[in-house]
């Protein structure tokens, strides 16, 4: 049984690794004082080009290979790097239209591809179809751990570049600045290293060179409690979702998706749900299979650009923005913005 791409390619970690619970979602919680900023506009961009590098990170002791798209602001002084990890069945070109909107707001932006559940390890021989036996195979285990192991590598790798002379991204990247963002199986890999709590057998995952992380399409673990699983993330956290984002294999739905946020501690975390959203509102406009709503990735644009410019930066009018009403002014009726 095969699927077209535009139907299933990049779609999220399939769920059957992760059963679901039903939890009764809140209305907004705007507790904090609202300050509001009539300046700060996270969706304007300057009149410059955003350039492209495709590199690849070796990890000998691995024995693997990782491809990456860098997304370059025209600046050459140090920005912020902000890591993308795709979705099950994507690859570093997923999601274009986010690299280049945060590249072009001064971050560095670095999408990386994980071999073994990318498009290459999902595509059939000789066509531009996905497999669904293949997609089934490659949501597992050893696949989640090889993506959390790869960040760190990476992490490492662009360490290294950055200190090289000559290289193309010598002196280019502020790595004490560090967001991670990823889609579906990579808001799993995300979550991970930003904090979620592991099973008990497992060794912490966090890694502590993150400073922001923002999940698109996120879930909550099985083997614990929401509360559990999220009581010690000690880092601002972003959620994104939609009303209909359900898992297109497997059993995930929205409701486990929504359990994250009533379990976070407080402290600088913030939830979007899109209404009328589904599981592929995260992917670039031609790789979505049904109608494209403009404002849906307009208000992702937003709110993610503003969480970055916040925590990353440092930028107290975005965080003034953030804390105010002035997010609901990108977001439409039905579009839910909570924060804590």
């Amino acid at each position: 049984m095969t699927f077209n791409i535009k139907q299933i390619c990049l779609i999220g970690l399939i769920s059957i690794l992760f059963p679901l619970g039903i939890r009764e979602t809140t209305a907004d919680s705007l507790e904090t004082p609202i300050v509001q900023s009539d300046v700060y506009d996270p969706l304007a961009t300057p009149d410059n080009d955003v350039k492209t590098l495709e590199l690849l990170v070796n990890d000998a002791q691995r024995e693997r290979t990782l491809p990456i798209l860098v997304y370059l602001p025209e600046n050459s002084s140090p920005s912020p790097v902000i890591i993308y990890s795709h979705g099950l069945g994507g690859s570093r070109e997923s999601s274009q239209y986010l690299g280049k909107h945060w590249a072009s707001r001064g971050y560095t932006a670095v999408f990386v591809q994980h071999p073994g559940s990318d498009d290459r390890a999902i595509l059939e021989n000789q066509s531009r179809r996905l497999n669904f036996q293949r997609l089934h195979q490659a949501a597992n285990w050893r696949n989640y751990l090889l993506r959390i192991q790869d960040i760190p590598v990476v992490l490492d790798q662009l360490e290294a570049w950055n200190e090289k002379r000559k290289h193309d991204l010598a002196g280019r990247m502020n790595l004490d600045k560090i967001g991670m963002s990823g889609y579906s199986f990579g808001a799993l890999t995300t979550q991970a290293l930003g904090g979620q709590n592991m099973r008990q057998e497992e060794t912490p995952f966090q890694d502590d060179r993150i400073d922001a992380a923002l999940m698109l399409s996120p879930q909550a673990p099985p083997y614990h409690s929401p509360e559990e699983a999220f009581n010690a993330v000690d880092i601002p956290w972003m959620l994104m979702t939609g009303t209909k984002d359900m898992a297109i294999v497997g059993t995930a739905r929205v409701e486990d998706r929504l359990a994250i946020f009533p379990a976070l501690p407080r402290g600088n975390k913030y939830e979007l749900v899109l209404d009328g959203a589904d599981h592929f509102v995260f992917v670039d406009e031609d790789r979505m299979p049904g109608a494209f709503n403009p404002n849906h990735h307009r208000a992702i644009l937003a709110l993610s650009t503003a969480f970055w410019d916040a925590w990353l930066k440092d930028d107290h009018l975005a965080q003034n923005w953030l804390n105010s009403d002035q997010p609901r002014e990108v977001l439409e009726d039905g579009d839910r913005w909570q924060r804590k």
